[in-house]
């Protein structure tokens, strides 16, 4: 019986860590050149398909009621707060990572291809945005709030 519950235990514990090991959850965006802390980003999945959208701005300088400008798609003069910035995500055959839609940064309204990964058993996502290859781009490390 001590075995059969050890079992069962070590069971929950590494099903709960691989539930970890997904992008799904609520992160908080660091910028990656000046190391501020930017927003809160929810990240659901719906039919297989990731989506991320703003949920709290953080930093003291921004505008709680500021609205996509430079957008150009659908997007565009949307509110900041709310916005869907993270679409069609995708893991990869492993779901190591997750890939082939897009991100957008409101601050430029450019839209890049996107790569999601998550590492430190899921503590951390490193979101790549690129153009083209993902050579050509850069990534900004996010950390999970839950």
């Amino acid at each position: 019986m001590k075995k059969f519950l050890l079992g069962m235990m070590l069971a929950t514990a590494s099903g709960l860590a691989l539930a970890q090991a997904t992008p799904v959850g609520l992160w908080k965006t660091i910028d990656d050149e000046t190391k501020i802390e930017k927003s809160y980003v929810r990240i659901t999945e719906n039919g297989g398909a990731l989506t991320g959208k703003i949920e709290k701005l953080l930093d003291p300088k921004s505008k709680q009621d500021a609205v996509c400008d430079k957008c150009s798609d659908e997007r565009k003069d949307k509110p900041v707060l709310g916005l869907t910035i993270i679409r069609n995500a995708k893991p990869d055959g492993e779901k190591e990572h997750w890939e082939g839609g897009d991100i957008l940064d409101p601050n430029n309204g450019k839209v890049y291809k996107l790569r999601l990964k998550p590492v430190e058993g899921g503590k951390k996502l490193e979101v790549r945005g690129y153009i083209g290859a993902p050579l050509f781009g850069r990534t900004q490390t996010w950390v999970r709030v839950e």
